[in-house]
């Protein structure tokens, strides 16, 4: 699955590589470091060539922080194609001049015809994932072992929350509404005025933020409902009475 990219990157053994022997994958990306993705400066990049080490995989995982990968230690498949996705991306950006004139695959037949992105879409494959990972982010939404359950979870807040009316509404300025502090009792008496009437501001500081918690409860019930829910009703099974 990795064949592509480790050709245009002129990796020695393309056909060959086996991303689940330890031994080639640590070499792998110890080469992708030294050779394409160039992260950290030379002398700091001992611990990750230190392939034999047992402290190896926190190494790796450390790297994987630094370069902002998506994925984890223990997503192997996903880690190694989104570097050698970051390393092509290197790689032309290095050779620019080499790469802009390459002609492109020759257009099929119906190549007139708009084509539906989503058709082909494989949701199992790593660029896909690492996409809608990115995505999921950027956004904070809840990772999900479903990536097309991320994928919806993100246009459904993307259609909410990042839609133009939605963007006007939240950029209006929203003015305070007086309150008369004589009319919301405390409930209990510090002894001082100026403390009583601070208790009552934390007070209703603190309600408010509870209804905007709610509000956001109920919005997450929606998506979530949005989600998983399928309703398929059959009106002849309904019943009226025993």
């Amino acid at each position: 699955m990795f064949r592509r990219k480790l050709t245009a990157l002129d990796y020695h053994n393309p056909e060959g590589f086996d991303c689940k022997d330890e031994t080639q994958f640590r070499n792998c990306i110890v080469w992708l470091e030294d050779q394409k993705i160039r992260h950290y400066k030379i002398e700091d990049r001992g611990n990750l060539r230190n392939i034999p080490s047992s402290d190896w995989p926190k190494a790796y995982q450390k790297y994987l922080q630094d370069v902002n990968c998506p994925f984890g230690v223990q997503e192997r498949q996903e880690a190694v194609d989104w570097l050698l996705g970051l390393a092509v991306r290197y790689e032309y950006g290095d050779n620019v001049e080499k790469y802009k004139n390459c002609q492109p695959l020759a257009a099929s037949s119906n190549s007139d015809k708009t084509a539906d992105p989503l058709v082909n879409l494989d949701s199992n494959s790593p660029d896909f994932k690492a996409g809608v990972m990115a995505l999921a982010n950027i956004l904070k939404i809840q990772r999900n072992d479903d990536y097309l359950v991320m994928l919806k979870a993100i246009r459904i807040l993307i259609q909410e929350r990042l839609s133009p009316d939605a963007i006007s509404k939240a950029s209006q300025n929203r003015e305070g509404v007086p309150v008369a502090l004589d009319k919301h009792i405390l409930g209990f008496d510090t002894g001082d005025a100026t403390l009583n009437e601070a208790a009552q501001i934390l007070r209703l500081l603190h309600i408010e933020e509870l209804r905007e918690l709610q509000t956001k409860i109920n919005e997450a019930i929606v998506a979530v409902q949005a989600i998983i829910a399928d309703p398929k009703t059959d009106h002849r099974l309904g019943k009226v009475g025993r």
